[in-house]
């Protein structure tokens, strides 16, 4: 038994091919169409967008050697509890920077050629190793606030990072320049502070008193530790058998010496850096900057002007097609 499909299925499966395929070579000669209406432009316009390359390169090298941007970098530790009492006076700085304000630039910070600095900022050296050193408690804070949520967001978090020991403070300048132009006068900035002068004040204090006392503390177990092996001597010379109580805190002793010569030593160390309140460790002047388009406008301006060409066009193209169109209505 034989089954006969319908013929009109048939024929509307040749249709829908028959279409598809005039869409597909339709394509095809649209794109050709494209690439050669390209081609024609950029021949037509071969004179004026060679020289729009010319003069964009030629502009771009000009302002690649005379509008730098230098990046100077001090890394610095705010003593006595002073992180908050940096960032705030480095966003003072800021503002006045974004206002122009070059009289309270020169006048109060003390930069000898404020209207050349154009931005300044600081951020957190993120280093928990050293943030946890020494610091159970600091440890404890860490484990507890990982349970909560991610370690590495809590670690960047604000409240955390400014609690870290180093900070870099950034500036960027359009010139080149040194330390007594604008570190120095920035450093001596952020560290004049009557408040904080008087917590340094007492906080070295407070050392050079504890460095005292260990002093003499060692210099007592000195004679203590003197004494005991004068005592042996003299009996060895004896020739008499001595017995020695082995719960006698003769270890304490060495202990305790050794342990306040370790802290004599974190106490010299400390004093080194308490110096200033905002400490600076280092400093690091003219990187010249080349993130975003700095010292790529010989290769920005020539692409910049041939998209302007181009949009122009178009746009005139399109605006007289329209007017065309109105004119017939």
């Amino acid at each position: 038994m034989s089954v006969n499909l319908p013929q009109h299925n048939t024929n509307d499966q040749e249709i829908d091919l028959t279409q598809i395929s005039k869409k597909i070579k339709s394509f095809f000669q649209g794109i050709n169409t494209l690439i050669f209406n390209c081609i024609r432009f950029f021949v037509k316009n071969a004179v004026v967008i060679a020289i729009l390359l010319i003069v964009g390169f030629s502009l771009g090298m000009f302002l690649d050697k005379t509008q730098k941007i230098y990046d100077h970098r001090i890394i610095a530790t705010p003593n006595f509890g002073s992180t908050d009492y940096l960032y705030s006076k480095i966003d003072l700085i800021q503002s006045k920077i974004r206002e122009g304000d070059s009289v309270f630039l020169k006048e109060v910070v003390g930069i000898r050629k404020p209207k050349e600095i154009v931005k300044i900022e600081v951020n957190p050296i993120n280093d928990v190793y050293k943030f946890i050193e020494n610091k159970s408690e600091n440890f404890e804070l860490i484990k507890l606030m990982a349970e909560a949520g991610d370690i590495n967001k809590i670690l960047e978090d604000n409240l955390t990072s400014k609690n870290y020991t180093l900070h870099t403070i950034t500036f960027k300048t359009n010139k080149r320049t040194n330390d007594s132009e604008t570190v120095q006068p920035i450093l001596n900035f952020l560290n004049q502070t009557d408040y904080y002068e008087k917590v340094q004040k007492e906080t070295v204090r407070n050392i050079q008193v504890k460095m005292n006392q260990n002093d003499t503390i060692i210099a007592q177990i000195d004679g203590v530790l003197n004494g005991f092996s004068n005592r042996v001597n003299g009996n060895q010379k004896s020739d008499k058998l001595v017995y020695y109580n082995e719960n006698t805190q003769l270890n304490d002793v060495i202990k305790t010496k050794e342990m306040l010569i370790n802290e004599q030593g974190v106490h010299r160390v400390q004093l080194v850096g308490l110096n200033k309140i905002i400490k600076d460790n280092s400093t690091t002047l003219n990187i010249e900057n080349s993130k975003s388009i700095n010292g790529k406008l010989k290769l920005v301006l020539p692409i910049l002007f041939l998209l302007s060409f181009i949009f122009i066009h178009l746009f005139l193209k399109y605006y007289k097609s329209q007017m065309k169109k109105a004119q017939l209505i």
